[in-house]
């Protein structure tokens, strides 16, 4: 696990569980740190979503490998009597602990940030919550869906006039959340650099969902005048929105004031420009369905693909992905996934280290003990007494 890069002799304790915490874990993991993924003996959830609807379903795990690629994994149950041990030494080895089990549970677990930086003062304790660390919902669990999309007001903005809060994207809140308690991580770690003490650092999906959705939220702080939901037919302004080229393909248009008479020209329509009905700005309010009508019909005449909606399917071929080093090849795996999506952060002149799959359960529970300090006669009194019970079939 070791490799010449930013993190190169970072070590990591994972203790989290589904999607965002494990996330800031791969992102270390790409450049370089070394990652002990610490799961229970049933193992962590999110081995199994690929086969649980509405996430879509395939034989091969592929949303384990996605945060969980380049860790090591051991088994732990933190509710052995001679769990502890373990546990001391995985936290008196760590740079960097990442926990995000609710704090009720976390406070059972003797997982809290008090019962663990005394074996070790120079630690970054991670912690991430659903809805913040105080206040009445501090103790409650939180998902995506209902901390970081419903809580924050996000659902309540991404859908059109007249249609119910939707499903959002799978994953797509802790990912963003991923990204800010990695960069709680990074600014905790340049701080120990500095003053050479650890640190408590923590984010929630709340917090990381109202960021997301800190113009709308700013703007009700100044109480500002909303439009209501988006209307595709009556937008608020129809140089940005959503028009369906000749072929059937839907396209994001976003046309600033600035590029508005070489898009009316571009589209052979320049009399647009001097139309009463749309060169008066109060006339150009009152008249924006017209205007949507009239680009409608432009649109479905004109074979329009620039900022093209895409699904899925369409997204893994674009060339970008590729170019741009957001698609990487994942080995390791067998089958039809060889390829995984690399974490958003680029630094010039470094090299990420290459996609390893995600970890199958308790893989590395001997080597890690091992590394720990524990010969075979300590792991032998583990096992018997199940604190690292072994797994006997492994879950990739």
């Amino acid at each position: 696990m070791t490799s010449d890069n930013i993190f190169s002799g970072l070590k990591v304790v994972d203790f989290s569980s589904f999607v965002a915490a494990p996330g800031a874990a791969v992102i270390l993991s790409d450049f370089g740190a070394d990652v002990i993924k610490v799961e229970p003996p049933s193992g962590d959830p999110w081995r199994h979503v690929h086969k649980i609807p509405p996430q879509p379903v395939a034989d091969e795990p592929y949303q384990w490998h996605l945060v969980n690629r380049n860790k090591r994994s051991i088994t732990l149950d933190l509710k052995s009597p001679s769990a502890p041990q373990v546990l001391q030494q995985l936290v008196t080895w760590a740079d960097v602990f990442i926990v995000n089990t609710p704090h009720p549970a976390r406070k059972r677990l003797r997982l809290e940030y008090d019962d663990v930086v005394r074996w070790n003062p120079r630690l970054i304790y991670a912690d991430l919550t659903g809805f913040g660390e105080r206040g009445p919902d501090a103790d409650l669990p939180g998902f995506d869906i209902t901390a970081y999309w419903a809580r924050s007001g996000l659902l309540s903005m991404t859908r059109d006039a007249g249609a119910p809060p939707t499903w959002p994207v799978a994953g797509s809140g802790d990912n963003a959340t991923g990204v800010g308690i990695y960069s709680a991580i990074v600014t905790a770690l340049y701080r120990r650099e500095r003053t050479g003490k650890g640190a408590y650092v923590t984010t929630s999906l709340l917090a990381e969902g109202v960021w997301a959705a800190s113009v709308s939220i700013q703007a009700a702080l100044a109480g500002a005048k909303f439009y209501g939901l988006h209307d595709r037919m009556h937008p608020a302004n129809a140089a940005l929105n959503v028009y369906s080229a000749a072929d059937g393909t839907w396209f994001v248009l976003m046309v600033t004031p600035d590029k508005l008479a070489a898009v009316a020209k571009a589209i052979g329509r320049a009399d647009l420009l001097t139309d009463p009905r749309f060169s008066d700005p109060a006339k150009l309010m009152a008249n924006m369905p017209q205007l949507t009508s009239i680009l409608d019909e432009v649109f479905s005449g004109v074979h329009v693909t620039f900022g093209a909606v895409r699904g899925p399917q369409e997204v893994i071929n674009d060339p970008q992905l590729v170019a741009n080093d957001i698609l990487v090849p994942l080995n390791g795996v067998s089958g039809k996934l060889t390829s995984t999506i690399s974490n958003p952060i680029q630094v010039h002149g470094v090299a990420k280290v290459p996609a390893h799959r995600g970890p199958n359960l308790g893989e590395h529970t001997e080597e890690i003990l091992r590394e720990l300090g524990f010969d075979e006669k300590d792991i032998d009194g583990l096992r018997a007494g199940g604190a690292v019970p072994k797994i006997r079939e492994h879950v990739a």
